[in-house]
């Protein structure tokens, strides 16, 4: 049954609910706004965060408006028997762009210039120091839904792309993938190493310092993917010690960022509030999402992007 469906006041970190309840009020089954202690007779939750509460209401169907579930404590939501989906494949678009607009400020200097314009400086770079991205290389590792949307826009720049997976196989714009355990090799030549990986056991902490040492001094890391993948100490360091040429950073080990992160005051650094999936469109997918599994639920068919 699917009666009542609950948005989850936590979504107004990326959007205003009210735009995902009118983008849903087509739908059939009643949608209400509510906070944890309205959730009782809500059927299904589209959600943001997740709490204990959750679990212990009625709630046969959650759905989280990210691609990440690694908030969801996924043996509990299997314990409690209800089902979980995620956002995955709405994010492509706006993430790839995010990287492609890391990449260039790096290549054209244009994080530089704007340090430079708000002191009112008129301050060039040395002759040698801004590059194309056409013929530089990167690495993007992880090649999900994410990664394809970065592999296909640094292609299309005319960059030279190779990545990695746990099974690889051929992937459109991407011209050699290399398996997990060959990591550091496939880092290791690259102008750029993109992460773009879910957090999981096997990805927490997979950037360390061995593999910040394995890519080349003049390398910028980009982490879209979740903060706990990078070591962010072994990052601190390898950015202080110029083991590395920059960074790009949308996600952090805590979040917001704390003021006393040395990270903030780092001219090779750009720092961006998690924000790379961000678009406009962002309430309107998950609708889009929403509504189908809605449909799904009510004829009794399995969910998309189910999770557990």
């Amino acid at each position: 049954m699917l009666s009542t469906i609950g948005i989850h006041d936590s979504v107004s970190a990326v959007f205003p609910p009210e735009a995902l309840r009118d983008a849903l009020d087509d739908i059939g089954p009643d949608v209400r706004i509510v906070s944890t202690d309205g959730i009782d007779g809500c059927d299904a939750l589209v959600t943001f965060t997740c709490e204990d509460a959750f679990l212990e209401a009625d709630l046969g169907w959650i759905h989280s408006i990210q691609a990440g579930v690694d908030r969801f404590p996924l043996g509990a939501v299997e314990s409690a028997g209800v089902a979980l989906t995620n956002s995955t494949g709405i994010h492509g678009d706006s993430v790839g762009e995010t990287v492609a607009g890391y990449m260039l400020s790096f290549a054209r200097q244009l994080h530089h210039y704007r340090d430079g314009q708000n002191e009112r400086e008129w301050d060039r770079r040395e002759w040698d120091v801004p590059y194309t991205l056409v013929g530089s290389s990167v690495c993007v590792v992880g090649l999900g839904t994410l990664g394809r949307g970065v592999a296909m826009r640094a292609d299309a720049l005319g960059m030279e792309v190779v990545g990695v997976k746990r099974t690889p196989t051929p992937v459109d714009h991407v011209e050699t993938v290399y398996p997990s355990g060959e990591l550091e090799t496939a880092i290791a030549d690259a102008g750029f190493v993109v992460l773009t990986v879910p957090l999981t056991d096997r990805t927490d902490g997979l950037i360390g310092a061995a593999e910040l040492s394995a890519m080349r001094s003049d390398a910028v890391l980009i982490n879209v993917a979740r903060g706990a993948v990078v070591d962010e100490d072994a990052l601190v360091d390898a950015l202080e010690t110029d083991a590395i040429d920059g960074a790009a950073l949308d996600v952090f080990e805590t979040e917001p960022l704390p003021a006393g992160s040395p990270l903030w005051g780092m001219e090779n650094v750009i720092v961006t509030p998690h924000a790379a999936a961000a678009t406009e469109a962002y309430y309107r997918r998950v609708a889009t999402l929403v509504k189908e599994n809605a449909r799904r639920r009510i004829d009794g068919e399995s969910l998309a992007n189910r999770v557990v």
